[in-house]
């Protein structure tokens, strides 16, 4: 176990008696009372806080000697939907265009409720809303195709044409014929080691991957959405599922350079320092002076670091291996102690792309 890969630890304990769900997947907790770990969000009853510690995997806490939660599950990925929800999204992404009512739910033997706050807390949106966003970035597309505005209504499920337009104008910010330009990007949930990430792309690039849990990603993803003219909705593509399979097998320890095509808007500045950062050789770091030379501006640190702070895409552009000239772990969207988990995950892959033999 490396306990610099975990926050602080009152910062874990707050999270753990809030049930703070922003912390599931990030830390492991093990009660001494009973010999279970458990999730953050555990429903269970809170112990005594002398009676806790965490871990940073779940494998730490097997060694420990604990035994999985019942209750929370915390052997299966953070944010992963339950069992009782699975069947419904199969059948969400085999007809995204259908219209589904709480009558539909029931007779699935779902409550409207449950299933509402599932999608709140890992989409940040009701049931409901996600299925109507899926469908109207579906119908945009198809406009954008130059299918006609009355045909795709009609095909993406809406009864009335005046309807279509009102929920598209709720969305885009305009009427469905007037949105002929600009991008849509769809955006999904990818579930890795240090908690649940934002990912959004066209089926050409990846435009942003983010830790759900950022504090600016809300002004990073206004900021693109003004820069592109373009629109966010839920759903996937080849793109989204290349860079799930291909960030699994980086935490695996079996990747060490990604081949996702990225596209990463910016000023011409901050693309120079972007380009910079995918130079660094993995498992290696570099001072923020470091890049300012290496793009031939010596005396803009502070605007290279900036540039680093605004880099939208997480770990594809490693802008975690960048340190303080003394080398101390400095500013990281996503948390000191992921860019410490990163780097140590790093240093311990072996030229060949596996863990070496002591980490195995």
């Amino acid at each position: 176990m490396r306990m610099e890969s975990l926050p602080a630890h009152g910062e874990m304990m707050a999270a753990f008696q809030s049930r703070n769900a922003t912390y599931d997947g990030v830390f492991f907790t093990g009660v001494r009372t009973t010999g279970i770990f458990c999730r953050p969000i555990c429903p269970a009853r809170k112990p005594k806080p002398q009676h806790v510690e965490f871990f940073a995997t779940a494998r730490d806490a097997l060694y420990s000697g604990y035994r999985p939660c019942r209750r929370c599950r915390p052997m299966e990925p953070a944010g992963s939907p339950p069992d009782w929800l699975q069947a419904l999204l199969a059948d969400l992404d085999e007809d995204p265009s259908r219209r589904w009512r709480d009558h539909d739910l029931r007779q699935r033997g779902l409550h409207p409720d449950r299933v509402r706050r599932w999608f709140q807390r890992h989409h940040g949106m009701t049931f409901h809303a996600y299925c109507r966003s899926r469908r109207l970035g579906l119908a945009l597309g198809k406009i954008r195709e130059g299918v006609g505005v009355s045909t795709t209504a009609y095909q993406h499920g809406y009864e009335s044409l005046s309807g279509f337009n009102e929920a598209f104008r709720q969305l885009v910010g305009a009427t469905p014929s007037a949105s002929g330009t600009g991008i849509v990007l769809q955006v999904t949930r990818v579930l890795t080691p240090l908690g649940p990430m934002i990912a959004g792309g066209t089926e050409d690039s990846l435009y942003f991957f983010e830790f759900s849990d950022r504090r600016r990603l809300e002004k990073q993803l206004e900021g693109l959405r003004r820069r592109l003219d373009c629109v966010l909705v839920p759903g996937d593509n080849g793109v989204l599922s290349r860079v799930e399979r291909e960030i699994g097998e980086y935490f695996a320890g079996d990747l060490r350079r990604f081949s996702v095509p990225l596209e990463a808007p910016g000023t011409e500045f901050q693309q120079t320092v972007w380009d910079a950062l995918q130079e660094i050789p993995f498992g290696e770091t570099r001072s923020y002076a470091d890049i300012a030379r290496v793009i031939g501006r010596p005396s803009a640190v502070r605007a290279v670091a900036r540039a680093n702070g605004d880099n939208r895409m997480a770990i594809f552009i490693p802008c975690h291996r960048v340190v303080g000239s003394d080398g101390r772990l400095t500013g990281y969207g996503g948390g000191l102690w992921r860019k410490q988990h990163l780097l140590d995950l790093e240093s311990r892959v072996s030229p060949g792309g596996l863990f070496s033999q002591d980490e195995a």
